[in-house]
């Protein structure tokens, strides 16, 4: 679920640390092995995490290199920086490896309009059921039919993204079910994912699972490639996310304490960045940014 007081332009989240099963059947995309020119080589399988190759034209983010997470707003990266993050409406960094945001499982407040009704999750009264944090509702997905027409219109951001030029996507609010009253389940949302998963590898782009890390074991099924982990280290997850994406992670920690924490324990292995709350911009009275 979000981490209360943390701004971000879709959604963040933590762990609700449950056990949950895949939906029987539910079939990951295919893959097959990265071109050989991509930043990362071929996403080979660790001893512990069985990582499948990467879908066929699929550059996957590089390991242990310098990130930004620039969601808030975009800005020249610095130059440590080699994989930069920023929201759909943003044109990626030259030159660098560029993960696209997109608010992929509920409805931004100036876009709950555009919804279809049907779309937004109505509890028993007709009540959309709303991300009492963000001021979001949340997407309707408990039916096939239901995730494929969301999955459209996530579907054409996505293509927006591959358009601009960017190499990876990370679609945010898969815990969203963890705030859904318990009208979705995992399930639901694992079945969701799969379909974005889809969608981006088609059009030549990696997927990272955004938080949910009690999800992390069913990865491959859903055709995840890498991980981007809000406060792994202060809520000691990060080596849950480490085995399950072969440390291709990029870590983003809000505090000090939970910086130097995953820098003691993941320092040379992960990517990690220290960012400020508001995810803001240089030149804010808000700005921070640390890196190891």
């Amino acid at each position: 679920m979000p981490v209360k007081g943390v701004y971000r332009v879709g959604g963040l989240g933590t762990t609700v640390g449950a056990c949950v099963l895949l939906v029987a059947g539910l079939s990951a995309c295919g893959s097959s092995p990265a071109p050989s020119g991509s930043p990362s080589g071929s996403a080979k399988a660790s001893g512990t995490s069985g990582a499948k190759p990467a879908a066929a034209g699929v550059r996957l983010p590089p390991r242990h290199a310098g990130f930004d997470y620039q969601i808030g707003g975009a800005y020249p990266p610095p130059a440590d920086v080699r994989i930069v993050s920023r929201d759909r409406t943003a044109p990626p960094a030259p030159g660098l490896y560029n993960v696209c945001y997109v608010n992929a499982f509920q409805a931004q407040p100036d876009e709950t309009g555009s919804w279809p009704a049907d779309l937004l999750l109505r509890d028993a009264k007709g009540k959309v059921v709303v991300d009492e944090d963000w001021g979001e509702a949340l997407l309707d997905i408990r039916t096939p039919a239901k995730r494929a027409r969301v999955a459209a219109r996530v579907g054409r951001w996505i293509d927006g993204c591959a358009a601009k030029g960017y190499e990876a996507v990370e679609p945010d609010n898969y815990d969203s079910y963890t705030r859904s009253r318990h009208l979705l389940t995992a399930n639901d949302a694992t079945a969701f994912i799969t379909l974005l998963a889809r969608r981006a590898h088609a059009r030549h782009l990696a997927i990272g699972q955004k938080n949910t890390v009690e999800l992390a074991g069913l990865r491959k099924r859903a055709g995840l490639d890498f991980a981007v982990a809000e406060e792994c280290a202060e809520y000691d997850e990060c080596g849950t996310y480490a085995k399950a994406f072969d440390d291709r992670v990029l870590v983003i920690e809000y505090s000090d304490g939970g910086f130097r924490k995953a820098l003691a324990g993941f320092r040379d292995r992960l990517s990690i960045v220290r960012r400020d709350v508001m995810v803001s911009t240089p030149g804010s009275g808000h700005y921070v940014r640390r890196a190891g």
